[in-house]
């Protein structure tokens, strides 16, 4: 049986506030899955965004549900200029938010990239969503984006290859 290798591609702690977070350093040579964990607060209630390649034209779709507890829906949109890890606005400034995302088969060639991801924050509830890149390049870079304001001081994003030998 395959055993399931995690290994670091990049790792990045804010040391000031920042817009958005970028890895570029992804080979299209890789096999598996990319997953990024991400332990974020912004400066202003924010959705928690992606953008694959530097692609922001209207190529991703997705599908979110959502609950705090108390209340549950969901949300589904197509052909948007990002994806999507949190579509919740409403945490308390300042909150951390931890995004779990894996973006699946990352460098085939033949198919559209699918990301599958969820989010929790202690002031808002969770988000699971499941998005998809309308594109069959494989994916080289990977920008985390603040819809508003800015990710704060200390917010830490870590991107792992995750393969089975």
């Amino acid at each position: 049986m395959a055993t399931p290798t995690y290994t670091l591609i990049d790792s990045v702690t804010l040391g000031s506030s920042a817009s958005s977070v970028t890895f570029s350093s992804i080979s299209a040579a890789g096999k598996g899955d990319l997953v990024l964990i991400a332990e974020a607060s912004t400066s202003s209630a924010s959705h928690i965004q992606f953008r694959l390649n530097g692609d922001s034209g209207s190529n991703y779709n997705l599908v979110n549900m959502y609950g705090n507890g108390s209340s549950a829906g969901s949300y589904a949109s197509s052909n948007v200029s990002v994806g999507y890890f949190t579509t919740s606005a409403t945490p308390t400034t300042g909150v951390k938010t931890i995004v779990n995302a894996s973006f699946l088969d990352y460098s085939a060639t033949d198919k559209h990239k699918s990301v599958i991801s969820r989010a929790g924050k202690s002031a808002s509830g969770v988000d699971a969503l499941a998005n998809r890149w309308a594109s069959t390049a494989a994916v080289t870079s990977l920008q985390v984006i603040a819809s508003a304001g800015s990710f704060q001081v200390g917010s830490t994003f870590h991107l792992y290859q995750l393969v089975s030998e």
